[in-house]
């Protein structure tokens, strides 16, 4: 029996992203994972939805795929309607008087492997909130850049862990879900001391990226622009709270330590199924068995260019693309006439892109990952440039995504 997804939730939108890309033609069937692939800037998904004409664009998929798709989209439909949105993520029965609440965890080492959970945690940002990010992001519930924050992404991890787990889902953070997060997670601690390496210090760097397209085309990578922020993607954090637990750090020095996460890089199982949610704006992944095994933030589309609809197939894997500017699709800036920006993790679709059947529209990364779920993208599905990369390890050639309103 098809395992139901996740609830879906409303998010407000906020500020606009960075464009996305899009390959230039289609892969060919049973493509291979490439490296220095170049990606167009999208045509647009208006045009692209409405030509009944354009080649492969929805995929055919077998009746038994379209009997487990309807499934999903009923469930999510079903589990929207009783989900307690209007409740604060920390909120749980109270069982204990004040006097005997557990003490607060500081932002130490041991504070933040020994933060327990407690009545009425409430929102802000917390060491159980950052140790639940940990253990959530480990059972591939992702929160997206780990800050140790309440917010929609930790909700939405919150609800997909339990949804995973056997648990009602209601993005609540309760004893019984902070007791199964304890126990997957084992006797790993959620931080660890890092000493920073040499090999650290080889990853290029740029002095800044600018916004002119123009001017990003003349550079030679669209590196990160610091030790700081190459380490808090390395580790799944936010830039900002990774200095927040290493105050006076070096990051560019060779033996310095740091406080990081104690983060898995691998979704445990290929995936058979992936269900893009627009209302959510989360990406859900099921294995052949139609269990959810994962699930990531995501930025999927706008309202001036929407994602399509319908359901289309992966065709194909590029890591660290280029990306092709082309003003026919959208002007940036007073940039007239076509670019060729280079590869890197800060380049408009971060170092990862993964092609659908559906032209011009993909998965991939993003040089922001603090904004993911946030903000808007032109028409594709934008995640972290670790969850990308993740994905992109366990997707094959005609694995079917199903967008869902």
């Amino acid at each position: 029996m098809f395992v139901r997804t996740i609830l879906a939730m409303s998010l407000t939108c906020i500020t606009a992203g960075t464009s996305f890309a899009a390959f230039a033609a289609e892969q060919p069937l049973n493509p291979k994972v490439t490296a220095n692939v170049s990606v167009q800037d999208p045509i647009d998904p208006l045009a692209t939805e409405a030509s009944s004409a354009q080649p492969n664009a929805e995929s055919q998929i077998s009746p038994q795929e379209q009997q487990d798709l309807n499934t999903a989209s009923d469930a999510l439909n079903n589990l929207q309607n009783s989900e307690d949105q209007n409740a604060a993520i920390g909120d749980a029965p109270q069982t204990k008087s004040p006097a005997q609440a557990v003490t607060k965890a500081s932002w130490t080492l041991d504070g933040l492997n020994n933060a327990a959970w407690y009545d009425n945690i409430g929102a802000g940002q917390f060491p159980v909130y950052a140790r639940a990010h940990v253990m959530l992001n480990n059972a591939h519930a992702s929160p997206g850049a780990i800050d140790g924050t309440s917010g929609k992404n930790t909700l939405k991890a919150i609800s997909s862990f339990q949804q995973m787990n056997g648990i009602k889902p209601s993005g609540i953070l309760t004893q019984e879900t902070w007791d199964k997060l304890v126990a997957l997670h084992g006797s790993k601690p959620a931080f660890i001391e890092y000493t920073i390496t040499a090999e650290d210090l080889k990853v290029p760097l740029a002095k800044s990226i600018p916004h002119d397209y123009a001017l990003q085309a003349k550079m030679p990578g669209l590196y990160y622009t610091s030790m700081s922020e190459m380490l808090g993607e390395k580790f799944h954090m936010d830039e900002g709270f990774l200095k927040m637990l290493n105050p006076g750090a070096n990051f560019s020095k060779v033996g310095q330590k740091i406080i990081v996460t104690n983060i898995r890089n691998e979704l445990s199982e290929d995936i058979h199924l992936i269900v893009a949610h627009k209302g959510a704006r989360q990406l859900y992944l099921f294995n052949s068995k139609n269990q959810m095994v994962g699930s990531f933030p995501a930025t999927i589309g706008g309202t001036d260019t929407p994602s399509p609809t319908g359901t289309y197939k992966v065709t194909g894997v590029a890591k660290n693309p280029h990306y092709s500017y082309s003003p026919s699709n959208f002007v940036q800036g007073k940039n007239l006439k076509p670019l060729s920006l280079p590869p890197g993790p800060n380049g408009p679709v971060g170092n990862i892109w993964i092609s659908l059947s559906k032209r011009s529209f993909g998965i991939h990364g993003t040089p922001n990952p603090s904004m993911i779920s946030k903000s808007f993208s032109h028409g594709c599905i934008r995640l972290t440039n670790w969850d990308a990369n993740d994905l992109g390890r366990k997707v094959k050639n005609g694995t079917t995504v199903r967008f869902l309103e």
